[in-house]
């Protein structure tokens, strides 16, 4: 599969653009393009970002994976820094989406937003504001803080209409299980709840599960 590095212009203080990856498909089967957003803490090119990024794209599936900007600014000197605040990561995460209709054409007009933890949150964020896209595929789902269930993060759900798949551990400190089906209940489209059995939040073994998302991505229809 072909790679190619490309620039996201971004309104920043520090940087003028966010960097990405386009994967191309192996084959044009005609699926629905993925945006995929890394986590609070690990960027686009680690180990599990790299593995669903080739293995969707070995599927079929064009797939895009961009940097946030504090991960860019942390790839750039080294250092450590949290993640931005929730409006400029919306922002970002919308330019991207632009950048994957620009790239890939008409196949982004199926869009499925994908997202590890926080990556996936801000993704629901987009969707539940009108964000065109088809579905969302939501790896490690960070329903409350560490150790703090009373602060449950699906006030949204109810506004978001696109049917949703959940991969989750069974020891996710970030989810419990029962909250989270508690909250899908309010969630306004289909959603759909895959448990890992003894997954954690970095749901590090969650590439053998690449045919549960290519079997989403095959029902998912714009909205």
């Amino acid at each position: 599969m072909a790679a190619t590095e490309i620039a996201i212009p971004i309104e920043h203080p520090e940087l003028e653009s966010v960097s990405a990856t386009a994967h191309a498909p192996d084959r044009d089967r005609g699926a629905a393009a993925v945006l995929l957003a890394h986590g609070a803490g690990a960027p686009p090119a680690s180990p599990f970002m790299q593995a669903m990024a080739r293995g969707l794209a070995a599927r079929g599936f064009p797939v895009l994976a961009f940097h946030y900007p504090y991960m860019q600014l942390n790839a750039r000197d080294g250092k450590r820094r949290g993640p931005d605040r929730a409006p400029l990561l919306e922002a970002v995460h919308t330019s991207a989406l632009a950048a994957l209709d620009e790239h890939f054409g008409r196949r982004a007009r199926r869009a499925l937003l994908a997202g590890k933890s926080l990556g996936g949150r801000i993704g629901t964020h987009l969707a539940a504001k009108g964000a065109d896209c088809a579905g969302l595929v939501l790896f490690g789902y960070p329903l409350h803080p560490p150790g703090q269930p009373e602060r449950v993060r699906s006030e949204h759900f109810p506004a978001i209409v696109q049917p949703a798949l959940f991969l989750q551990g069974t020891r996710d400190a970030l989810c419990d299980l029962e909250l989270l089906r508690k909250a899908l209940q309010t969630y306004g489209g289909k959603a759909t709840l895959a448990v890992i059995e003894g997954g954690d939040h970095s749901l590090q073994s969650f590439p053998q599960h690449l045919a549960r998302i290519v079997e989403f991505a095959g029902h998912a229809t714009p909205v």
